[in-house]
């Protein structure tokens, strides 16, 4: 079976900024293990894998993978696959999708400008704040000073299905100049920190823009986010928890990404409703790439090659030692009104010399000509 294979940037005003994404589409046949496989091939950020007919409650079932693991919940992921449902699987969709990721339902909903551009958003699932730490123990494995990071609002971690820890900082200098260090970060990972670290500046790249981020995770090593729409949603709720903004809602222009070259741009609303937070995270969806995952070749030094051959060599011992001739004439004396002169049967017998049912006659095949079993 084929499976489709899309490419999309997200969060991207530009061919090849934002942050990618690979869509595996037909899924539903692929074991864990391969799905593992074609992330780590992939290697982006993020993988997704998903189910092109609808389950029970409308939605769509979606796997999302790191190059190193499963994730239950990624924001860019979300909207690249919703686009890709959108225009590449159901061209008629509506305006609102449903995918059913590891954490529950999320919608994604579809908005068109006045020139035409379309935003996706997802409505972020519940996500809820969780410990503090200080600025001397974490601006070390930062590669910062004390005094880099912000003190109006706490450094804190954020969860929902997965965790991230939410670190203001003062201006781009220190911006540009953080880096995980994920050996030094090691006794807050002890502590119960994630090494997933959130960072973000009221000083940007673009006047446009109110904000500037960079997010750091570890999946075989460090690796830097060039858009994290996760991110954007922690950011969201902690904004929210901290009244940065008043007890207003806000709508916000975050870029991303300018570090390794993918400037990216998270569109960010928020506000305290009657049932708790309401966050959402919007960006653009540009394809890069579309085709179809080839089966791959069976290789040698594989089970499957290594038990074909060893087959065919137990076949060509069988033939050496017993002609093919020699055996249909046994046969013929043995079971005279049956049909194991056919090709199929006796190719069934030649490859299973060693069996040998209770009540074969002393005079069977491979004690009438010798055969040795190996």
């Amino acid at each position: 079976m084929t499976h489709s294979l899309y490419i999309v940037d997200v969060f991207a005003e530009h061919p090849y900024t934002g942050n990618q994404l690979a869509v595996v589409g037909d899924a539903d046949n692929l074991s864990d293990e391969t799905m593992q496989r074609i992330a780590a091939e992939m290697n982006f950020s993020e993988t997704t894998f998903v189910s092109h007919i609808p389950e029970s409650n409308g939605g769509y079932r979606v796997r999302i993978f790191t190059p190193a693991r499963e994730i239950p919940f990624a924001g860019h992921p979300i909207l690249g696959t919703a686009w890709v449902i959108r225009h590449r699987v159901m061209p008629n969709a509506p305006t609102t999708l449903h995918l059913n990721i590891t954490i529950g339902q999320v919608h994604v909903t579809f908005e068109t400008s006045v020139d035409g551009g379309v935003t996706a958003w997802f409505l972020a699932p519940p996500v809820t704040p969780g410990r503090t730490c200080t600025r001397e123990s974490i601006s070390t494995s930062l590669g910062l000073l004390p005094e880099d990071i912000e003190t109006k609002s706490p450094i804190q971690q954020f969860s929902a299905g997965v965790s991230a820890v939410i670190v203001p900082l003062r201006n781009l200098d220190a911006l540009r100049r953080c880096r995980l260090d994920l050996d030094a970060y090691a006794k807050l990972k002890l502590a119960g920190f994630p090494p997933l670290v959130y960072l973000f500046c009221p000083e940007t790249h673009s006047p446009e823009n109110d904000l500037c981020a960079r997010f750091f995770f570890e999946a075989h090593g460090l690796r830097e986010d060039p858009a994290t729409g996760n991110g954007a949603a922690f950011l969201g709720a902690y904004l929210l928890e901290h009244r940065c903004f008043g007890d207003s809602g806000f709508s916000l222009r975050i870029e991303q990404g300018y570090e390794v070259q993918r400037p990216s741009l998270i569109l960010l609303r928020a506000q305290m409703g009657d049932g708790g937070r309401d966050v959402r995270v919007g960006g653009s969806v540009i394809p890069v790439a579309q085709g179809e995952l080839l089966d791959p070749p069976v290789r040698r030094g594989s089970t499957v090659f290594s038990e074909h051959r060893e087959r065919k060599n137990r076949t060509e011992r069988i033939r050496a030692v017993c002609p093919a001739d020699s055996i249909r004439a046994t046969i013929r004396r043995m079971h005279p009104r049956s049909i194991c002169d056919t090709p199929v049967a006796l190719s069934v017998l030649c490859h299973r010399p060693d069996v040998r049912q209770k009540n074969t006659p002393p005079h069977s095949i491979s004690d009438a000509y010798g055969c040795h079993r190996n």
